[in-house]
């Protein structure tokens, strides 16, 4: 009987000593391999930073009357000019930025013909903005708010019998507000496409001198704009990340 335990016991010791030199054994073939840590990408595109660009469009005036007396007006005209400001990327969808505009306008004449032979001119050279703006984004794209400060750049004068006379005005109808709504779509790095619509108001405005003005009443200057652009982004948020 204790032969036959201590058989027993042999015959398990060897199958167990068998047992861990083939696991070694087997650990020894198959190298191994530590499960890599997640690696998270960068968001693929980032608005935020500096941009400079310019733009090309159309200004578009609506009709005004002094008091019943038709204006003659330019009421469609080319506009060229400059944009630069700053974005900030809130979020994943909110994008707010700040943004000044220049824009020159071509061929743009305002003439009234007052009864004695008064002749009433505005040539505007030019149309300024400095908006706020709030954008929602996808990646690439972004469709946006706008609104802020005005500037219209007038060259005015009145002439009687061709020469001019000096005169006056109850505002300089210079300074307004604006609105607008827009979409910009970043295309390659560090550049983005937009188009634009933006509405200009610089308020009513009257004679106050000479009197034979005085009683035709005021007149009111606005324009509406669209206009498509190109900006440069100095993004140093590293725009358009590469994926890992």
């Amino acid at each position: 009987m204790n032969k036959f335990l201590l058989a027993t016991a042999a015959m398990a010791a060897a199958v167990a000593a068998f047992g861990a030199t083939a696991e070694a054994a087997d650990l020894g073939a198959r190298p191994y391999y530590k499960q890599p840590a997640p690696v998270y990408a960068a968001p693929l595109y980032n608005w935020t930073g500096f941009y400079l660009g310019g733009h090309l469009g159309g200004v578009f005036a609506d009709n005004n009357t002094f008091n019943g007396l038709a204006l003659s007006d330019s009421s469609a005209r080319f506009m060229g000019g400059v944009q630069a400001g700053y974005d900030w990327q809130l979020s994943p969808m909110w994008v707010i930025g700040l943004e000044g505009q220049y824009s020159w306008v071509g061929g743009h004449q305002l003439n009234a013909i007052f009864p004695g032979g008064y002749v009433y001119n505005n040539n505007q050279r030019g149309i300024a903005s400095v908006t706020g703006r709030v954008g929602y984004t996808w990646g690439p794209g972004l469709i946006y708010v706008k609104g802020g400060y005005a500037y219209s750049d007038n060259n005015e004068r009145v002439t009687l019998g061709g020469v001019a006379i000096p005169f006056a005005l109850s505002d300089s109808h210079q300074n307004g507000w604006t609105v607008g709504a827009g979409a910009e779509y970043m295309f390659a790095p560090n550049w983005s496409a937009k188009v634009e619509y933006q509405y200009y108001d610089f308020g009513d405005s009257r004679f106050t001198g000479p009197a034979a003005l005085v009683p035709f009443g005021s007149f009111h200057n606005d324009e509406h704009t669209v206009k498509a652009g190109i900006n440069y982004r100095f993004n140093f948020a590293n725009p358009m990340a590469a994926r890992y």
